[in-house]
């Protein structure tokens, strides 16, 4: 605190010149580093990966992906569908199940996924891996369409993305999916929207034991325990 000083009133007139003195004003000290604010972040099963891991095993495991970047798209001709499949590095799937796949550079994978006739959802890295924020991939799909009747809108915090994995990953999925897993009905590459017991999740075979399971953030919990008491009976 700045000391003041005061001075008693007097009846003799001083001679002396008064002076006065004001303190600085305070000014906080400027810090010169930055924060990346991506290392704060949390994903949606941040706190249950001890729970997963604890209840995965060799015959199927559970885990989850964290922090990948989603876009949903809509356009409403074809030249707006063209104009987002050109900026984002993979062609629009036309029919229900499909996912296409492409790059927009090396080591930046990207694949969308049909939910509707003229509904997609773009899966793209990490920001922290490609670089490339959700916000930068609208601002540049949004400018691609021209113009165009279409909608690009960042939902990488809308849901949460499981990997269930391993030869008994299907027969856990049975349990839960009113769906023909079997790769006849079911082969690698496609997903669809569908429900899990009760909870909406996209479903989506990666590969002939992997499975990516996307519920909504706020029903990840639910979903990992649902899988995780599937997995109990299998060694």
């Amino acid at each position: 605190m700045a000391e003041s000083t005061t001075t008693e009133p007097t009846t003799e007139r001083s001679t002396e010149p008064t002076t006065s003195s004001h303190a600085a004003p305070y000014s906080a000290p400027v810090s010169t580093r930055t924060t990346d604010p991506l290392k704060h972040r949390r994903s949606p099963g941040a706190e249950l990966t001890e729970l997963m891991a604890a209840g995965s095993r060799e015959s199927v495991s559970l885990r989850e992906l964290p922090f990948a970047t989603h876009l949903a798209l809509r356009a409403g001709s074809p030249a707006a569908v063209e104009a987002l499949g050109h900026v984002l590095g993979a062609p629009l799937p036309e029919r229900v199940g499909t996912v296409s796949s492409g790059e927009r550079g090396p080591g930046c994978p990207v694949d969308v996924i049909w939910l509707g006739p003229d509904e997609w959802l773009a899966v793209l890295g990490d920001e922290a891996v490609t670089g490339e924020s959700g916000r930068e991939l609208v601002n540049a799909a949004g400018a691609a369409l021209d113009g165009q009747r279409g909608q690009v809108v960042d939902v990488s915090a809308n849901r949460a993305t499981l990997e269930l994995s391993g030869p008994r990953a299907r027969a856990v999925l049975d349990k839960v999916i009113q769906l023909d897993l079997h790769p006849r009905e079911f082969p690698v590459g496609r997903a669809v929207s569908t429900l899990l017991e009760s909870v909406q999740v996209i479903l989506w075979r990666t590969g002939e034991d992997t499975w990516q399971v996307m519920p909504r953030a706020s029903f990840t919990e639910f979903v990992a325990r649902w899988l995780l008491d599937g997995m109990r009976e299998f060694d």
